[in-house]
């Protein structure tokens, strides 16, 4: 099988930023050699203003000028940069798997076109069997993986700063990054192959103890610097858990925005570790770091620990309506409320709705018995008395015993938002 010299493992600090930015220069120059047999695609800025063309992958002419291949119509999305986020109106009555064209996209730079029969997935490292004091590398086509037991798994990906603008507008907090409400979110049917069994094909090791997903699209500027292609380390009890190599969602191909031709699915997860357009995977006898596990996805902040909290994983618990900011409603008739919860830590157990600004409160009816890692659709009658303007809330339990409450602990970086979100509505 192909093999090539990867770039060396670090087992620094994940605090230590000085070693780092001397691992990331180390990559840089190792860079033609370890992707020497992958796909070139897409060069674009972190603000996505250039766009060329590269062998295995190219760009519609309407694509040509903006971050993201589908088409982004204002009453389905709202544009932010290089990310689109998904208005939860547009969700009403869609079912529970978010249509394709619906689902929120997050990119770190620009959706890249790539090739099914020219795409490789090449697995490398120390956590592969091989010669003592070598890495072994194996590759697998996109027929390969197909070839491949699949299953299919329901499950969300969502942004780990999905609500990130309530911690501002509730609490007055100031935070970084990109302004979602609660649109960064999406439920899909996935199918595709367990990486467990990509991993014993390519020869796992007992010694192996992290993977690290690495996506095709180009290289993300941040303040300056290159900081790489979007990777982030996985622990190996978690990557032979449940996660998959997708190449399917809501039984079509993968679309262009969402990772074709194989994404990673990493259920119940912040968003971040489902690496797209993954091209490869390092598999390390040690600690593996980058900047996504790192500087960024991590909690820092006077409620956390000084040099910032370990690596976030799960998902917190979180519920939407589905309406528009400021809604209308007509005094004394009755009108059925209707909203989606999730957990990453479990399933649904119970949501509560208030209808008066969190005066009182009543059970929801609950649609879904879905497990952890999607969401449980649910409705609520209500029969508004006089006009005026109000609040609606929904909190949310599940079945580990969390509740959202009526404040989140702040993080600089805006992270795992779980507070009651107060609905702005009308009465008339």
């Amino acid at each position: 099988m192909p093999s090539a010299t990867p770039a060396g493992h670090h087992d620094e600090s994940a605090y230590d930023r000085r070693r780092l930015r001397q691992w990331l220069a180390d990559e840089a120059r190792a860079d033609g050699v370890t992707r020497r047999r992958l796909l070139t695609l897409i060069a674009a800025t972190a603000t996505a203003t250039a766009a060329g063309t590269a062998l295995g992958a190219t760009r519609p002419a309407h694509a040509a000028d903006r971050p993201i291949v589908k088409t982004l119509p204002p009453e389905w999305f709202i544009e932010r940069g290089t990310n689109a986020e998904t208005r939860w109106e547009a969700l009403r009555g869609t079912g529970l798997h978010t249509p394709n064209e619906r689902f929120f996209v997050r990119n770190h730079t620009a959706t890249p076109v790539l090739q099914a029969d020219e795409w490789r997935l090449r697995l490398w490292g120390s956590g592969l069997r091989g010669a003592p004091g070598e890495d072994r590398a194996v590759e697998f086509g996109y027929d390969d993986l197909r070839a491949l037991p699949a299953v299919t798994r329901t499950a969300f990906v969502e942004c780990a700063g999905n609500g990130r603008s309530y911690y501002t507008t509730q609490q007055g907090e100031t935070v970084t990054g990109t302004p979602w409400t609660l649109g960064a979110i999406g439920v899909a049917r996935w199918r595709g192959v367990r990486l467990s069994d990509v991993l014993r094909r390519a020869g796992l090791s007992p010694y192996a103890v992290d993977v690290q997903p690495r996506g095709l699209d180009a290289e993300y500027i941040s303040g300056g610097e290159n900081l790489g292609r979007v990777r982030r380390p996985l622990p190996l009890a978690k990557a032979l858990d449940d996660v998959l190599l997708a190449y399917e969602m809501n039984g079509e191909r993968l679309p262009y925005d969402h990772g074709y031709p194989v994404r990673v699915l990493v259920p119940s997860w912040v968003g971040i570790a489902s690496v797209k357009w993954v091209g490869d995977i390092e598999v390390s006898a040690q600690p593996l770091f980058s900047p996504w596990n790192t500087t960024f996805y991590r909690l820092f902040g006077p409620a956390h620990p000084e040099g910032g909290s370990a690596p976030i994983t799960r998902q917190a618990t979180k519920s939407a309506f589905e309406l528009a900011s400021g809604a209308t409603f007509t005094a004394g008739q009755r009108h059925v409320l209707h909203g989606r919860s999730w957990s990453g830590a479990g399933a649904v157990a119970r949501v509560d709705v208030s209808t008066d600004a969190g005066a009182t409160w009543r059970p929801a009816r609950l649609h879904d018995r879905s497990g952890a890692g999607t969401w449980s659709r649910w409705s609520l009658s209500w029969k508004p008395d006089a006009p005026g303007a109000t609040h609606l809330l929904a909190r949310a339990t599940d079945t580990a015993g969390r509740t959202q409450q009526d404040t989140a602990v702040p993080n600089t970086q805006g992270y795992l938002f779980d507070a009651v979100v107060r609905h702005p509505v009308s009465v008339v």
